[in-house]
């Protein structure tokens, strides 16, 4: 089953897979949300005190918070928001990074509002009886250190990927890395992603094919959640991505580039609030 799925196919599945709604609890309640999702806010399971691997919010408080919204591992997610799917990505790439399978995974194509404009929504919350989610860490992931991104650097087969704004990346990278807003695969009109071919053209003019293996980086890692479930949408085999900040990369004494222009072709799509 596809990482990104549509309208339609997700409105003929309701009460087969767990929605799961990553807005504010106030948006949820107030302004309504799509019938039977469940509420988990994105606040909820950012990384925190008790946060490990960096980004991730902990194994015992993202298993507490499914749980409570009563998921289980097996459950086939879908998860949405209502700024282009960027952090309802960060929901699935923590669950994926906790062992819930990654086939069960899936980003609503569009958003609340894309939703809401062509469907009924509601703001009565679905009964839901609390699980015991079990968190079971894979033996590997696409998750890697600063290590094996300098490793990655020297690799013509791999192509290192900043995710970040033009002025972020101009003002300091990576060496090496190509630059990609999120926001570039995604349609104002619809709230989701542009066409097919023309991703796969954006991508392919900067370098970013199949054939190789890509690496992500940012300094938000729902800007990387969102990229890396494009790829993985578009059956991008090779993913990986670091999630420590560039800061932290030149704490370590590694080098950096500066300058370099907006890609030709690309203007900013304004997709909402800079995520």
């Amino acid at each position: 089953m596809s990482a990104i799925v549509s309208r339609p196919w997700l409105a003929d599945r309701l009460g087969e897979v767990r929605v799961v709604d990553v807005r504010d609890a106030w948006e949820y309640d107030g302004i309504g949300h799509v019938p039977g999702a469940v509420n988990v806010p994105f606040d909820s399971f950012r990384a925190g005190e008790s946060g490990d691997e960096g980004m991730l919010p902990g194994a015992d408080v993202f298993a507490g918070l499914m749980g409570e919204a009563g998921v289980e591992r097996g459950d086939h997610l879908v998860a949405y928001d209502d700024h282009h799917g960027v952090f309802a990505a960060r929901l699935l790439v923590t669950a994926e990074l906790y062992g819930h399978p990654r086939d069960r995974l899936h980003l609503l194509d569009g958003d609340f509002t894309a939703w809401q404009r062509e469907r009924e929504t509601t703001t009565d919350a679905p009964d839901v009886e609390a699980t015991t989610y079990e968190v079971e860490r894979p033996a590997e992931t696409p998750l890697v250190d600063a290590e094996a991104v300098a490793a990655a650097v020297e690799d013509p087969d791999t192509v290192v990927v900043d995710t970040r704004e033009d002025w972020e990346f101009a003002e300091g990278h990576i060496p090496g890395a190509v630059r990609l807003d999120w926001r570039a695969v995604v349609d104002d009109g619809s709230r989701g992603l542009k066409p097919e071919a023309d991703v796969r053209s954006l991508l392919e003019a900067r370098g970013i094919g199949p054939g190789k293996r890509i690496l992500l980086y940012c300094n938000t890692a729902r800007r990387i959640s969102h990229t890396y479930t494009v790829l993985r949408h578009l059956g991008y085999p090779d993913l990986a991505f670091y999630e420590g900040s560039l800061t932290e990369w030149e704490r370590e004494g590694r080098p950096v580039e500066t300058g370099g222009a907006e890609a030709e072709g690309e203007e900013n799509p304004g997709a909402g609030t800079d995520a």
